[in-house]
């Protein structure tokens, strides 16, 4: 279609000041962890962070623009500030700067499969990372890249159960009202890597 993985102008701009948000969340949060004291113990994870949340977002808009649909990141002025005050603020932390916006004649399947897009991605990035904890632990015991990738287990493992919660306008209603079985398996998924991952945080 003509809107077959493209970015519009509009969108690379939103994307850039929600990128910055979340990075700026990021920043804020690592230094509460319980991780050794040095440059890439705050930066690479923070960088994790933010890109678990852009690839989130990215594989809703392929998935939705994989049908045919118009498909584009948007922020939102509630959102960006929430995400603001997160960053700002020691406790208070919710990622919320903006959304993929979807527009066009969509079934249920197409939408609940571009809902799902997302928290499985990042359901195999958090996989992906306890992989990587695996060969670190083996090679470099004491690396702060070690924290970096349970970090980047963890994270994304959460992103993925809480989106999946089947609930208001959470990716996990949509998926669950298009198809119970893939949102239950998708769901105890992340469940399962988000208690494994958590055991595995110092």
């Amino acid at each position: 279609t003509a809107w077959f993985f493209r970015f519009s102008t509009t969108e690379l701009k939103h994307l850039a000041i929600g990128t910055l948000l979340v990075l700026g969340v990021g920043l804020s949060i690592v230094p509460q962890l319980s991780m050794p004291v040095a440059v890439e113990t705050l930066v690479v994870p923070a960088l994790i962070f933010t890109l678990s949340f852009i690839s989130h977002e990215i594989a809703h808009k392929l998935s939705a623009q994989h049908y045919g649909l118009w498909a584009e990141f948007r922020l939102t002025l509630i959102g960006a500030f929430i995400t603001l005050l997160s960053a700002l603020t020691p406790i208070f932390k919710v990622i919320a700067p903006g959304a993929v916006m979807i527009a066009g004649p969509v079934s249920q399947k197409a939408m609940g499969r571009t809902a799902v897009a997302g928290p499985l991605t990042n359901i195999a990035l958090s996989t992906m990372f306890i992989l990587s904890v695996s060969f670190l632990k083996t090679l470099f015991p004491f690396s702060s890249f070690l924290w970096a990738s349970i970090f980047g287990a963890w994270v994304n493992a959460f992103i993925a159960l809480f989106n999946l919660i089947p609930f208001g306008m959470l990716d996990g209603w949509k998926v669950f009202r298009w198809n119970k079985m893939a949102w239950g398996v998708a769901f105890l998924a992340s469940a399962a890597l988000a208690i494994f991952t958590f055991s595995l945080l110092p």
